[in-house]
């Protein structure tokens, strides 16, 4: 995996991931907080299928500078720039949790660069008039987070220099996918934590505002792929994304957390790469 930084024109860096090779491309949007290395668990299918694999880390994270204000529709515009750095036409995009919204930026935004997007465990615009909807069934330490994001940068700041991690948020199929295969997600939360919460306190900021698009915006196929017994972003998420785009397919993992459902994305994958 060849690690770079990109220059922007605004002044910022964008720390990119790029495995190289000349198939198809998959983009991954990385989670709420990691950094942005493609999937390992992932890199067997992805081999059978000849993908390329890209990433970076979002603003605040990692290698890249932060971007303070920025929505979730504002990764399309850096997700351009890494493509075009790249020297790369068309591609798929992937996104795990936080990542998936920014997967439907791109899809909704780049209509012209991006073939296909796939949304795991992802969350749905939030709704201030159906706030209590939005919120129904996430763990109390996940909608504390989100609802100090709701009150603004000053209230999630001080919670996050309290809050700690809780198990409870994943199901006891999480924690066996924790134990295995997706033990990789050590790898990458560690890292995304490293100089402090700065890159997930402007995640979740940009989670309860206005994203800067609508998910029916996308004019590119779509694969919503959800685990019914997900405590982080609740499956109803995956419901009314599905509702807001009709031409979506829904995938929904019987027994699945937010984690465990990871274990259908290789085909997801496949449904990505034949579409690039």
């Amino acid at each position: 995996m060849r690690e770079t930084d990109l220059a922007l024109a605004d002044g910022r860096s964008l720390h990119v991931y790029d495995s190289g090779g000349d198939g198809p491309v998959v983009l991954w949007h990385h989670g709420t907080p990691n950094i942005g290395t493609p999937p390992r668990p992932l890199f067997p299918a992805g081999e059978r299928l000849g993908v390329r694999w890209v990433g970076y880390d979002r603003p605040g994270y990692g290698g890249s500078g932060a971007r303070p204000g920025r929505s979730v529709g504002s990764a399309a515009e850096d997700v351009r720039a890494v493509a075009d750095a790249l020297g790369i036409g068309r591609f798929g995009v992937l996104g795990h949790s936080g990542g998936g919204p920014h997967a439907l930026a791109c899809a909704a935004l780049l209509p012209d660069r991006v073939t296909a997007a796939v949304s795991v465990s992802g969350l749905a615009p939030y709704e201030p008039e159906a706030a209590r909807d939005w919120f129904a069934g996430m763990t109390p330490s996940g909608e504390a987070g989100l609802r100090a994001a709701v009150r603004g940068r000053a209230a999630k700041e001080a919670h996050e220099a309290s809050a700690g991690y809780d198990p409870e948020m994943f199901t006891p199929a999480d924690h066996a996918a924790l134990a295995g295969d997706w033990a990789w997600f050590d790898e990458v939360v560690g890292p995304a934590l490293a100089d402090g919460p700065g890159g997930l306190v402007d995640d979740d900021l940009a989670y309860v505002a206005p994203w800067g698009f609508r998910p029916e915006e996308a004019a590119v196929p779509v694969l919503l792929l959800h685990g019914e017994r997900d405590r982080v972003v609740p499956v109803a998420h995956a419901h009314r994304l599905a509702a807001r785009c009709p031409a979506a397919e829904l995938r929904l993992g019987a027994g699945d957390g937010h984690l465990s459902v990871l274990r259908e994305a290789g085909a997801a994958l496949e449904w990505l790469a034949g579409r690039a």
